[in-house]
């Protein structure tokens, strides 16, 4: 299979690969179809590499998913592209742990023949920036480090030097990108802001990375080093048959955080998605019988959220009465009694688990492999799947609420932790799971909805 394509990484984070990739995607985009891939564990970056292209951006994670299964899901977002632009998770060689290479955006280039253009910040520096491009170059011999891009550049004088300093290890300079405070991705206390927040804030800096990279990049010779990389063999293509059960999926500015193999995958398993805003919409799609409630930024929308009571009673309904419902992060915050901010103003919730969520300051992330401790709509017992969390909040339980869903396995030396809540067709954790982590997600949702053709009427 030809795929041009190239990987855009960099030292490490702030570097400006984010604005840089969505920049390039939607250079290429104005003269061929682009492809938009996400390294590791992220939602908000795909969002606005949608944007950019056209296209949904998938996920590519070799902790979450196995090998085959990252080529294979590559090989999926493939179908009509013409060119693939893959942007790196923090630095190029960073991942599950500083042993190996699991999880690292140099794992994945590597994984796909995909050749990398290396992103520099020189904002602080001149002629350390060959060393700098050296040292990632001999760190492994076995990536294709074919380029480089230096960001913050001060002005003339120190864009030759910088390119002196590169060409002089070997390597080909991209393009010279002068500082630009407005070129970077807004942020609040919770991170980046998401592409769909700000419609029109995020397409004037689409446009304004766009015109960066025409007058700062080399996009021909870009293009050259993406048609140069190798051939890769064709994988599996999904396969989708008549839709046997009908799943509603909350998606809005507050549910907004979804890996689009998930949907993918539930697809391929039998499902048709029914999209539906919980801050918008006044109830529930008819004819439905499972409920998706993913990850987001509710608390930034919880007066909406209390306000539409029409909807969460339509909600509420429906999952007591039994729909099939998975609920991760954000969802799993909806489901709650109340919502306390950061102010201490409280909002209701649907009231259907116990205890109420917080806001704090301190961010909980990381990897999670989970065990299921009993049966759920997507795990038999002792059956385990890969995800993980990211969330400013706690959920505030109380002590008898010993509804647990899984043991989170510890990393060595620690102990394993209790994790998320079930009750009947009801499983809600903060875990974000990866589906291709384990085949029998998808389809255990699938089956166990289609033991409740048309719940919803």
């Amino acid at each position: 299979m030809i795929v041009p394509r190239f990987v855009l990484a960099a030292p490490s984070s702030g570097s400006g690969k984010t604005t840089l990739a969505v920049g390039l995607m939607s250079a290429f985009a104005e003269q061929m179809t682009v492809q938009a891939y996400k390294v590791g564990p992220d939602y908000i970056d795909p969002g606005y590499h949608t944007a950019a292209t056209g296209r949904p951006s998938r996920n590519l994670d070799t902790w979450m998913v196995s090998t085959e299964r990252v080529k294979e899901l590559f090989s999926w977002g493939q179908h009509g592209a013409e060119i693939s632009i893959i942007e790196g998770v923090m630095g190029l060689y960073d991942g599950y742990d500083g042993r190996t290479e699991s999880g690292s955006t140099a794992e994945v280039s590597k994984l796909l023949s995909a050749p990398v253009v290396l992103v520099i910040d020189a904002g602080s520096m001149a002629r350390s920036a060959g060393a700098v491009a050296l040292g990632f170059r001999q760190f492994d011999l076995q990536l294709d480090l074919a380029g480089v891009i230096l960001n913050n550049v001060a002005g003339t004088a120190h864009a030759q030097w910088l390119t002196e300093a590169i060409q002089s290890v070997g390597l080909q300079v991209l393009g010279c990108v002068p500082s630009s405070q407005s070129l970077r991705v807004p942020e609040r206390h919770l991170g980046l802001y998401t592409a769909g927040e700000r419609s029109t804030a995020t397409h004037q800096f689409i446009e304004a990375a766009r015109n960066v990279i025409h007058q700062y990049v080399d996009l021909s010779a870009l293009e050259a080093i993406a048609r140069a990389a190798p051939d890769i063999p064709v994988m599996r293509q999904p396969t989708y048959k008549k839709p046997t059960t009908r799943i509603a999926v909350a998606r809005d500015e507050a549910f907004c955080f979804y890996y689009e193999d998930n949907f993918e995958l539930l697809r391929e398993a039998g499902a048709e998605l029914v999209f539906f805003s919980p801050l918008h919409g006044q109830a529930l799609p008819v004819g439905v019988n499972g409920l998706y409630l993913g990850g987001g930024y509710p608390e930034l929308y919880a007066a909406q959220l209390a306000d539409n009571k029409s909807m969460r009673a339509s909600l509420k309904s429906a999952i007591t009465n039994g729909i099939p419902t998975y609920a991760e992060c954000g969802g799993l915050m909806s489901l709650t009694e109340y919502f306390v901010d950061e102010y201490g103003a409280e909002f209701p919730m649907m009231g259907i688990l116990p205890g109420f969520t917080q806001l704090t300051d301190k961010l909980k992330m990381g990897y999670r492999e989970v065990v299921s401790l009993q049966s759920n709509p997507l795990l038999d017992k002792d059956e385990k799947a890969r995800g993980h969390e990211f969330h400013y909040s706690n959920w505030l339980r109380p002590k008898e609420s010993n509804n647990f869903a899984y043991a989170i396995q510890p990393r060595p030396g620690g102990e394993p932790q209790s994790e998320g809540f079930l009750k009947q067709n009801l499983l809600a954790s903060y875990v974000h799971l990866h589906f291709a982590s384990n085949p029998n997600l998808a389809r255990n949702f699938v089956r166990v909805c289609q033991n409740l053709t048309n719940y919803h009427k």
